[in-house]
This record gives C-alpha cells, sequence and structure tokens, in this order.
C-alpha cells in the first residue's frame, strides 16, 4: 500500500534567519521527551517514519543507540498502532546500546512490562556478539525498519550498516540518523563528531550497499537531522 506523502517543504540552512531557527530547534530538541522519557528527535522526521512505517508495515524495528529510551517506547508504540490495525502481528523493538543504564530503569518507570516488545540488547555494534543477539531475535521475522543513531562516527556508521542491512526487506528502510554533523551548515558544537556520511557513502559504493538508494525525496519537512540518511532497499 503506497503512502501517500505531501509535497516536500525545503529549507535553505545556509540563509542566516534558516540557520538561526535551526540552532534554536537543536537546543530545543535536547529538552524533548515522549511519554516523560528524554528522545532527541525531530518531530519532522518522526512524522516521515510513521508514513514508512505505515507503508511498509515492519513487525520490528532495531534502533542502534538507546540513550533513555523515550524513542525505544515511540517506535513500540507505533508498533502497536499498526498491529492494532491489522497490519502487523507480534511487534517487536531490538533497541542496542554499549550501555543501557540509564535506559532500563526510565522504560521500567513508565511501562513495568517493557520487556514484552521491547528487547534491549546491551553491546557494541561492531562486536559480533551483538550481530549475534541480534540474529536471535530476529530469527522467524520477515524483516525490519532500521535505524542507527549511535556514536555518529565513522566506525560505528559502518558497523551498523554492514550488521544490520540484511534485516532490511525489499522496499523497505535503513535510517542513518544525524549525518547533519558532517555539514558545516548544520554543525551548531564544534564538540560534535564527524563520519556519518563519509561512511555511508563509502558503504554505498559496496556490492550491500548498491541494494539501497538515498531518498532525499523524504526530507519531507523543512527540517530534518537526517539529510541523505534515508536509504531504501531497492534490491534483494
Amino acid at each position: 500500500m503506497p503512502t501517500a506523502l505531501p509535497p516536500p517543504v525545503h529549507l535553505a540552512l545556509d540563509e542566516p534567519v534558516a540557520r538561526q531557527y535551526w540552532a534554536a530547534r537543536i537546543r530545543q530538541h535536547r529538552e524533548d521527551t515522549y511519554a516523560g522519557v528524554s528522545m532527541l528527535k525531530f518531530p519532522e522526521d518522526l512524522r516521515v517514519y510513521e508514513h514508512l512505517l505505515w507503508e511498509t508495515a515492519p513487525a520490528a524495528v532495531i534502533e542502534v543507540g538507546v540513550k533513555d529510551g523515550g524513542s525505544a517506547l515511540w517506535f513500540r508504540d507505533r508498533l502497536r498502532t499498526l498491529a492494532a490495525y491489522g497490519r502487523v502481528r507480534e511487534p517487536l523493538v531490538v533497541a542496542i546500546d554499549v550501555t543501557l543504564e540509564d535506559a532500563r530503569p526510565q522504560l521500567e518507570r513508565v511501562d513495568p512490562a517493557y520487556a514484552q516488545d521491547i528487547a534491549l540488547v546491551e553491546g557494541d555494534i561492531r562486536d559480533p556478539a551483538t550481530a549475534d543477539r541480534v540474529a536471535e531475535l530476529m530469527e522467524g521475522r520477515d524483516g525490519a525498519f532500521v535505524v542507527e543513531d549511535s556514536e555518529h562516527v565513522y566506525d560505528t556508521t559502518m558497523a551498523s550498516l554492514t550488521t544490520l542491512a540484511r534485516y532490511v526487506p525489499r522496499n523497505g528502510y535503513f535510517v542513518v540518523e544525524d549525518g547533519a554533523v558532517d555539514l558545516d551548515e548544520r554543525r551548531v558544537d564544534d564538540d560534535w563528531p564527524r563520519g556519518v556520511l563519509p561512511a555511508l557513502q563509502d558503504w554505498l559504493q559496496t556490492p550491500e550497499g548498491r541494494a539501497f538508494r538515498v531518498r532525499r525525496d523524504l526530507e519531507l519537512y523543512g527540517l530534518s537531522a537526517h539529510p541523505s540518511g534515508f536509504l531504501q532497499r531497492t534490491a534483494p
């Protein structure tokens, strides 16, 4: 079922007023929450996710980078909504991070039964043991919507792509978040890391990467923290 997407809105961030607005929104999103738990994502990007989740109806979301767990809850609730409409069965969020000491108590506080459909995986995405745990959780499932939101450096971005792209079915999506860190007009802090877009560009030249295409048209709502980050699988 194709998604009826709205026409895109463009915002040129090299213009002073637009850049000021971008910087203000960056500051704002650091204080945003979902279900009372911190969630560092732009609502514009979340709205695109809703379109793509409805279109592809994945039974699972794999998220690399959990922080406090707000986005894991958000994805879980979107999958529950898809289940209520009969679009998916047995929804699952696989949430991966090197440490979950912040997320576990927050998830427990908001939803003591969160583990029914949110599987926390504590480990480094560069570690084969982490990949093995994800494979166990994904066994028997048709595929997943994958979101990379870890350190925003070359190594972890590349590791996420090479480890998790296999779970994206044809016409499904892998989103590499926060490529904005590599664009000077979007950097608002000299301490921001770099390496997301170089890793993405290198991976797209690999045999596996060539099965995906970049969907810049999905940066729909004027602001996106994920330039060039919406990837759709177009080949098996």
